[in-house]
């Protein structure tokens, strides 16, 4: 676990301060005087359906690395190693196959959003550019990750990324990028530059073999790899569909659109903080469990699940409830479009719904590296089953806090159902009795700090509350010994601050 818990501090460090870059980006969006609230629900529109359309174009891509890299590992030698070469080449396809479709079904799409949404048809055939450079980073992160490179490729995602993003901000706030239009089309570039950084990073790292042609260990594993890739694609990419449903329902049903996706999707921005150190420990995990798989090592597994979701939950639900007691103080200290205050109720529920699925752990990863992989995809379906009624019915009814609410019901039926495989399949569960306390601590410290800060306003409430909180929040998780993990990376701190 060692090697795992370094991976993932580190990777979670980064993430975070990539994720403070991108509160710095949110600010300057939502301030009252750089960007309108629709080239704001523009720019979250953008990134939702460029997430759809590279879950469609990888093809099953990264989940092939996931699954057989110890296969080839172990049978191959680094130079004659195909599987990144095949990688990149179902990429491409799925790419070519991406222009292709979306091009045919054009007119489906100006239809569905010229009312309500007339911004995104006008910027709309530049999302292939930023889906070509994700894809193509992704395909090189999954690789990456294989080869214990996760932090570097964290960094860029989390961090450079926005650091591209702020310096596009900047520029079109100082004129020097005249018009939106203008910012929309350089955006576009943003993941092809982290995509060929990657690519050049792992080739002088000597962690980038295109071998060619085909080896013979393809050859004998094509049929286990086209079943397995095929239905691991089929369940994820539901699963994307059902990530991003959201935002691009909002566009195409509600009135005023754009405006109601900014406020949509500024709480849907600070409730996806939550999940910052997601990232790095499903990077950290992915090669240990699809080892352990193989070795049919139960009690790692075990132990890998249930640290995961405990981990998870107490940064989850710690950064949850200082979102919480500061959401509205920090919107009008802040001097953001009052408009945004109404977003509170929905952050409450996305947040909660990020919580539950952080609190289950890796439970996707656990799935996808198991002999009962296809699970992935049944899963996959019953929650699009759910989600898309559900979200289409109550935005109508209730708009974007309905959205929000639908959100929630669909992800606790879903993670549900999915502990209940795992355990009736494998014996594997991720809740132990330190979940509880940790519930039940947060629950009481935010409520309580909420009521008792609930008047006061301004920098200072802001910095006392959060101080206030954090401090005791740090307290009751170390001496109530919620992660083994915590307190060992306390005690290595301590062993290399003080030894003699």
């Amino acid at each position: 676990m060692s090697s795992i818990r370094k991976q993932s501090i580190l990777s979670t460090l980064v993430i975070y301060g990539g994720f403070g870059i991108g509160l710095l980006n949110t600010y300057l969006f939502t301030r009252k005087d750089f960007f309108t609230q629709e080239e704001f629900g523009l720019y979250n529109a953008f990134i939702a359906i460029t997430l759809l359309l590279v879950a469609v174009g990888n093809l099953g891509a990264p989940y092939f690395i996931y699954k057989f890299f110890p296969y080839y590992r172990d049978r191959l030698k680094t130079e004659k190693n195909d599987q990144l070469t095949i990688a990149l080449l179902l990429g491409m396809v799925g790419f070519a196959l991406l222009i292709f479709v979306g091009q045919l079904i054009e007119p489906l799409i100006i239809r569905k959003y010229v009312t309500n949404s007339p911004l995104l048809i006008q910027f709309f055939n530049w999302i292939y550019a930023l889906a070509g450079g994700l894809l193509l980073f992704n395909i090189l992160e999954a690789w990456g990750w294989q080869q214990k490179e996760s932090v570097f490729s964290n960094f860029l995602k989390e961090g450079f990324w926005r650091l591209i993003v702020l310096a596009l901000i900047i520029l079109f706030i100082n004129g020097w990028i005249v018009n939106f239009k203008n910012f929309i089309q350089l955006f576009s570039f943003s993941y092809i530059i982290i995509g060929l950084l990657l690519l050049g990073y792992l080739y002088i790292k000597k962690k980038l073999p295109l071998s060619w042609p085909i080896s013979p260990l393809s050859n004998r594993l094509k049929k286990p790899i086209l079943h397995y890739t095929s239905f691991t694609y089929a369940g994820t990419l539901i699963f994307v569909i059902a990530q991003v449903f959201d935002s691009i329902l909002i566009p195409s049903v509600l009135q005023n659109a754009l405006a109601q996706l900014a406020i949509y999707s500024l709480a849907q921005n600070m409730a996806s903080m939550l999940q910052a150190p997601q990232r790095g420990i499903i990077a950290a995990s992915m090669e240990p469990l699809t080892s352990a798989w193989k070795e049919k090592d139960q009690s790692t597994l075990l132990r890998i699940y249930q640290r995961s979701s405990i981990n998870l939950f107490l940064f989850g639900a710690c950064f949850f409830g200082l979102f919480v007691i500061n959401y509205q103080d920090a919107i009008l200290t802040l001097d953001l479009k009052p408009a945004f205050l109404s977003g509170y109720v929905v952050f409450i529920l996305l947040g909660l719904t990020r919580l539950i699925d952080m609190g289950t752990g890796i439970n996707s990863q656990i799935i996808i590296t198991s002999p009962r992989w296809q699970f992935e995809f049944t899963s996959g379906i019953l929650l699009l089953l759910c989600m898309l009624p559900l979200s289409y019915f109550l935005t109508l009814s209730y708009g974007i806090v309905g959205t929000a609410l639908a959100q929630l019901i669909s992800i606790t039926i879903y993670n549900s159902i999915r502990i209940l495989f795992l355990w009736y399949k494998f014996k594997l569960q991720p809740f132990t009795h330190a979940t509880l306390k940790a519930m039940l601590l947060f629950a009481v410290l935010t409520i309580s700090i909420h009521y008792i800060f609930a008047d006061q306003q301004g920098w200072s409430s802001l910095a006392g509350r959060s101080i206030f909180y954090l401090v005791i929040a740090a307290t009751g998780v170390y001496f109530l010994n919620l992660s083994p993990d915590i307190k060992q990376v306390i005690q290595t701190i301590n062993k290399r601050l003080f030894k003699s």
